[in-house]
């Protein structure tokens, strides 16, 4: 795995340890990534490709967050949810149990919200659908946007 990068490393590890931490490390990358600074002004909602993608599939972004705030409460444990795109650019909502990310399913990652009680318990307790709400307010999605193939 020396001469791997981390997304090959995740597709080809086996279930076990070293799967766990890349996954992770990629997952949580992933995911700081996608949020503005703290004080940035929030771009509100996609725009361009993005937005024509996400109304293609799920008919309107208000139709895209029910579903991916469903995914993400509806998550049972510790895990990961994901818009993802596939190699001909349907997108698609993915729940990822512990580590889990859908490189290993041959998609590309998008935007990501982490679903472990350690994310949000300080702040919201037991309330994951609060916190999942509070993510909407500080994606960035140009970034989200420029993760597309």
């Amino acid at each position: 795995y020396a001469g791997m990068n981390l997304e090959e490393i995740v597709r080809k590890a086996p279930a076990g340890p070293l799967f766990n931490n890349a996954g992770q490390v990629l997952n949580h990358t992933l995911y700081f990534e996608q949020f503005h600074p703290v004080g940035a002004e929030g771009t509100g909602s996609p725009k361009g490709k993005l937005k024509d993608a996400i109304r293609g599939f799920f008919g309107s972004f208000e139709g895209f967050a029910k579903e991916m705030a469903s995914a993400s409460v509806g998550l049972f444990g510790s895990g990961w949810v994901w818009l993802a795109q596939d190699g001909q650019g349907r997108l698609t909502i993915m729940q990822c149990p512990n580590a889990g990310n859908p490189v290993t399913e041959g998609l590309v990652p998008l935007l990501g919200f982490d679903v472990w009680e350690h994310a949000y318990y300080v702040d919201y307790r037991n309330r994951r659908a609060d916190h999942i709400a509070a993510l909407w307010q500080i994606v960035d999605w140009s970034v989200v946007a420029s993760r597309m193939k």
